[in-house]
């Protein structure tokens, strides 16, 4: 069983205390997760299929249209597989882009895609200074807006960087309702967090707007003046052995990096334990759900 060192930031120090973190705190913890786990994001959401057998990266690369689309830019583009994905379906037809604020997810990202064509820069999604006003296409954010606490300031970067007819596609965390026991995990893995940090769940990771349709979607409307917004429930699923879906859930939990070791090694026995109990002779299944938003931009 693979037991990892705790997230110690400025973030949990904060949430023992039961305060507020600060803006940076949350960007500090977060480039910690990714500096010592760099590209964990991939593992479980390129594994995740929905019924057509399609990962959210796939699903995100379907909102280019290549017939009228010449660039891309990835906002938050972690270890470089939506890039992959992107440059595998367009070819050099679409200039692309990849941000990201973590150096160590960026170099993973130029390993997996070297080619120099593809624009590479770190930076964060409320300041894209280095990229002018109106000229990308599509900017796509994969699973990384659910975790910015500064939506309406992201928002309003990307509708600047925009063409007037450009779109804005992300993937969000869905309704947990809609996916079979995933409710049941999200609980299992935060009662064991608050054994150690009472206040996680009160406090947590971005803005709490972001993790509800109706609510993204009027963050969405008054960010984009005209645009038309629209929100698509997915349920992807991954059939396997408990014990891999266990890492895989947990992997996808930002709260589980905060574990001190003797708990992480409890939240996986209890999430093997609950798979098991799942299982049937198919395997067991995590099913998770996701929102995927698209802003459609529309010209006057």
């Amino acid at each position: 069983m693979n037991v990892r060192p705790n997230i110690v930031s400025c973030w949990t120090r904060s949430l023992q205390r039961g305060e507020q973190p600060t803006h940076e705190n949350l960007r500090e913890h977060i480039m910690a997760v990714h500096r010592d786990h760099a590209g964990f994001t991939e593992s479980c959401a390129s594994r995740c299929r929905d019924e057509l057998d399609r990962n959210s990266y796939e699903l995100l690369a379907n909102s280019v249209d290549p017939a009228r689309h010449k660039s891309v830019l990835d906002l938050a583009c972690g270890s470089g597989v939506l890039l992959e994905i992107c440059s595998q379906r367009f070819g050099p037809d679409i200039a692309l882009t990849g941000v990201d604020m973590s150096a160590e997810e960026l170099a993973l990202a130029r390993q997996r895609i070297p080619n120099p064509t593809i624009e590479l820069h770190k930076g964060v999604a409320q300041n894209l200074h280095f990229i002018g006003d109106g000229t990308i296409d599509v900017i796509l954010c994969h699973w990384a807006l659910t975790l910015m606490d500064q939506v309406p300031l992201v928002l309003a970067e990307v509708k600047r960087v925009l063409k007037p007819d450009g779109i804005f596609s992300a993937i969000v965390d869905g309704d947990a309702t809609t996916a079979p026991g995933y409710a049941e995990i999200h609980d299992l893995i935060y009662r064991i967090v608050q054994r150690e940090y009472p206040d996680y769940g009160a406090i947590d990771l971005g803005d709490p707007r972001v993790r509800t349709a109706q609510a993204l979607k009027e963050l969405a409307v008054a960010s984009f003046e005209g645009a038309r917004v629209d929100i698509e429930p997915v349920v992807l699923n991954l059939s396997a052995a408990p014990d891999v879906l266990a890492r895989e859930a947990a992997g996808f939990f930002y709260a589980s990096f905060v574990l001190s070791p003797p708990f992480h090694r409890q939240m996986l026995q209890e999430l093997e334990a609950f798979f098991t109990a799942l299982q049937m002779d198919s395997g067991s299944r995590f099913a998770l759900p996701m929102n995927r938003l698209v802003i459609r931009q529309q010209p006057r």
